[in-house]
């Protein structure tokens, strides 16, 4: 068996390793490549050739989230959006570990799918995080799919907006009547492309006495967290086949005892240290607009010293600005990165300054921080993507903590 791999990161090594193992392949490896110098190879001679996410699709291509879901013996939980679909994909196997499902979280979050295929067994469940490039080209949905907020996003990569929008919706477009769509209602984005499904459509947040008491008891900060958590409940009860409401009454006590000893996940919204009464949050999975928003109004309560900004992919920034100008809470924005400059324009001077680097940006962020009112907090979150200064999102949120941890 001969296989191309189209991309070498998570995905592409993992394919190499389980179909070495499992058919002896041989393979050839396509790296650092630009899109017209892959449709001018001869692929024909191979009989796989699978893309890695982020490789736009190509006739006769595949990949492993498609070849995932050919082989899946399980039902899978897809989620995607824009904001909060690691999260919720965290909370949904928290909930169905603590009523005794057999769960595996694959996808996006960083587990390559293919990883733990030939685990699965027929009374498992999947939880598959699911971004725009793993939907790409796929033609089959997962038995509950779910979509969080989703604004407009990648469109460095997908050829447009409505391609990016196709991405999204093959999520619930090749589902069943026997399946499930779970969107987030006050998004019409999510709410339209739930739509493409042909099975039951269920919005959320869904609201009730002992729903509001399980949320409140998440040991993670933020509306945006109790918004995730109702996605989540649906989610499990849609696996269960059970009203939400049913499902909250049937597990109360084991979910609440899961939700009080949820941290959350690296870089969303996580405590770094507390310095003479400042705290430090890292939200350095922050990519886009929404993100910034959410972050911003978990600490408006506190004056806020906000670090913003990176790489410019063409984004309308009007609503960045909004939030980093706008919001009371915050007192002065630390901008970095390309976008810096698109953000800082026509805005008054003494709202925000410059910062060459990371580290210069948290070392400023400190003395700023503590001329305000305690408690105080410095927040990173930058609304913008990491590429032009990092080489991605998880080295930026380290080497926060890095310099965080380094203050005197």
């Amino acid at each position: 068996m001969k296989i191309a791999l189209l991309g070498y990161g998570k995905e592409g090594q993992a394919s190499e390793e389980y179909f070495s193992k499992k058919f002896n392949a041989e393979f050839k490896v396509f790296d650092h490549f630009t899109d017209e110098e892959i449709r001018k190879e001869d692929l024909s001679e191979f009989d796989l050739v699978l893309r890695s996410p982020s490789v736009r699709p190509l006739p006769g291509a595949s990949s492993m989230t498609r070849y995932f879901f050919d082989h899946c013996p399980c039902p899978i939980i897809g989620v995607t959006g824009t904001k909060g679909k690691g999260t919720t994909c965290c909370l949904t196997v928290a909930i169905l570990k603590a009523v005794g499902a057999s769960v595996h979280l694959v996808g996006n979050i960083g587990i390559p799918s293919i990883s733990v295929l030939d685990e699965l067994k027929p009374d498992d469940v999947v939880v598959y995080e699911m971004s725009s490039f793993q939907l790409w080209d796929l033609e089959k949905s997962p038995h509950i799919a779910v979509l969080v907020r989703v604004e407009q996003d990648h469109l460095d990569r997908h050829y447009s907006l409505e391609d990016y929008w196709n991405a999204k919706g093959h999520i619930a477009a090749y589902q069943s009547p026997e399946d499930y769509c779970v969107y987030y209602k006050f998004n019409e984005n999510s709410e339209r492309l739930a739509q493409l499904s042909p099975g039951t459509k269920i919005g959320y947040p869904v609201e009730s006495d002992k729903i509001t008491e399980l949320v409140d008891s998440l040991g993670v900060p933020g509306d945006h967290n109790k918004e995730n958590a109702k996605a989540a409940l649906v989610a499990a009860a849609c696996y269960y086949d059970m009203d939400v409401n049913d499902f909250v009454d049937k597990n109360f006590a084991k979910i609440k005892n899961a939700f009080e000893n949820f941290r959350g996940l690296p870089h969303r919204v996580e405590f770094v240290r507390e310095l003479r009464d400042v705290k430090y949050y890292d939200d350095n999975y922050s990519a886009t607009y929404p993100s910034l928003d959410v972050a911003v109004k978990v600490f408006k309560d506190y004056p806020t010293i906000l670090i913003a900004g990176g790489k410019d992919r063409g984004l309308d920034l009007t609503p960045n600005k909004k939030v980093i100008f706008e919001s009371p809470n915050v007192k002065k924005a630390i901008l970095i990165g390309e976008t810096r400059g698109k953000l800082s324009e026509g805005e008054p001077e003494d709202k925000y300054e410059f910062a060459d680097t990371l580290e210069q940006a948290v070392s400023r962020a400190q003395v700023l921080a503590e001329e305000f009112k305690k408690p105080a907090i410095v927040l990173m979150s930058p609304g913008a993507a990491s590429f032009d200064m990092f080489k991605n999102f998880s080295e930026r949120g380290e080497l926060f903590h890095k310099y965080v941890e380094g203050l005197k």
